[in-house]
């Protein structure tokens, strides 16, 4: 039997929530994908009751949607089933107001359930994260985690040649055309739509700490303060996704987190920093022993990365962003490091931490957090040691281990034995398929620069 992951809303909570907030003319219902993208329906205020007392229904093979939210039939499920619907409950305490949006509208994180039984799908990736949770717990491990989002603004609308552009900083103003990494009046240049991003992220309790300007030109990363529960650090990063594409759209830009849009310009990563916690809350890794502890949660990351690329780097594009500056294609591990997988930043005692960088932009929160959380688990549990802690320059080239494209990185997701230990072996199958019939999709159109290579 699947547990319940997450506690229902109640119609005494949407009472209290319209009692607040009498502007509201709708409310968006939707769950979170295998991809980390947000699916479901918008519902009518008059109707919005319904929704808890008894859910909103809508394919439940959407959990399992590819990167355009479309079906693939994976294991047989949005085809051959004849696609039956879910039954999406909300869930408590992820009601709020969506700030950017024309009309006053409202929402809330539902999770999927089988209409028959109540039961969660096994393929919900909250579902895969909790239970990896649950056994850390179990183990008296407690992660404390926070995300960093790596994006690119651009215009919304595509150049002749159907390609992307950068957007404007602000009206009658050009878009950039230099790299200002640290940059405080690129920050000031985009003041409003950070401003705008921090204010609707309050709004629905998203604790974002700051934004910085980033490499690439156009680009930007926003930050998560750190929290005790890493399915809420993960439903933050979800939400902070929907917040900044949200807030674009609403200033006529396009925020993307394509792992690679530019391919002269630095890719967006989805970092994330994970500490352990004791019972009461202290962190293990800056107290006494807690070196020895740090490095055996090191080692257990190094000894699954390779197989996790397929989750941390799932999509065609995603492989582009590591052939470029301080992406990792290597295991490799160091103190104040930028260049390597596994980062100890500078920060002792409470703020002692490791920051995992593999991952790009574009992968599922849950999921990586899931892979990591289980990397660390696995290391700690066994006292595995880790390698050297590198020094200087370190991404490099990969060592051997890090898989060779997309195919590859699927491959040996699916194949892990040790991967399967925490994720689930169905799990992983199905979403090798998904990823596989995605990539098929998109060769299914020829691309301009194949006329360069074979009119």
């Amino acid at each position: 039997m699947t547990e319940i992951i997450s506690a229902n809303a109640t119609t005494a909570d949407w009472g209290d929530f319209l009692r607040a907030h009498p502007e509201v003319s709708g409310l968006d219902a939707f769950v979170i994908d295998v991809n980390g993208n947000t699916l479901g329906k918008r519902i009518a205020i008059a109707d919005a009751a319904k929704v808890f007392t008894d859910g909103v229904q809508f394919s439940a093979s959407a959990l399992l949607a590819d990167s355009r939210g479309l079906g693939q039939n994976v294991q047989g499920m949005g085809t051959s089933d004849g696609d039956p619907d879910g039954n999406a409950m909300p869930i408590r305490g992820s009601l709020c107001r969506t700030p950017w949006t024309r009309t006053p509208t409202a929402q809330v994180i539902c999770e999927m359930r089988h209409v028959e039984t109540g039961e969660p799908y096994w393929f919900d990736p909250r579902g895969i994260l909790a239970a990896v949770v649950r056994r850390c717990h179990e183990a008296g491990i407690h992660p404390v985690v926070a995300c960093e989002l790596e994006f690119y603004l651009v215009d919304p609308r595509r150049t002749a040649d159907g390609r992307i552009a950068l957007a404007a900083s602000a009206p009658n103003t050009d878009p950039p055309r230099r790299a200002a990494n640290l940059s405080m009046d690129a920050v000031e240049l985009n003041a409003l739509f950070l401003n705008r991003v921090e204010t609707s992220a309050a709004t629905q309790a998203v604790p974002v700490c700051g934004a910085v300007a980033e490499y690439g030109i156009g680009q930007f990363e926003v930050n998560l303060r750190h929290v005790a529960d890493p399915l809420l650090a993960a439903d933050h990063a979800v939400l902070l996704k929907r917040i900044v594409k949200g807030v674009a759209r609403s200033m006529d830009m396009q925020a993307t987190f394509m792992a690679k849009p530019f391919i002269n310009q630095p890719g967006s990563g989805l970092h994330v920093h994970v500490s352990v916690a004791d019972e009461q809350g202290r962190n293990r890794f800056g107290g006494p022993g807690g070196e020895a502890t740090l490095r055996n949660a090191i080692a257990g990351l190094q000894a699954l990365m390779y197989d996790s690329i397929g989750i941390c780097a799932p999509n065609l594009n995603s492989y582009r962003r590591h052939l470029g500056p301080f992406v990792p294609r290597n295991c490799d591990w160091g103190y104040n490091n930028r260049s390597v997988a596994f980062r100890i930043p500078a920060a002792k005692g409470e703020g002692r931490r490791v920051e995992h960088r593999v991952a790009g932009a574009d992968a599922s929160p849950h999921l990586v957090m899931a892979s990591i959380l289980a990397g660390i688990l696995h290391g700690i549990e066994q006292r595995l040691e880790p390698s050297a802690p590198a020094e200087g320059r370190a991404e490099g080239a990969a060592n051997g281990g890090f898989p060779d494209g997309l195919f590859d990185a699927l491959e040996r997701m699916r194949n892990s034995t040790l991967l399967a230990r925490y994720l689930p072996r169905r799990f992983l199958e199905a979403f090798h398929e998904l990823k596989r019939k995605e990539y098929a999709a998109v060769m299914q159109e020829i691309v301009p620069v194949e006329y360069d290579f074979y009119l």
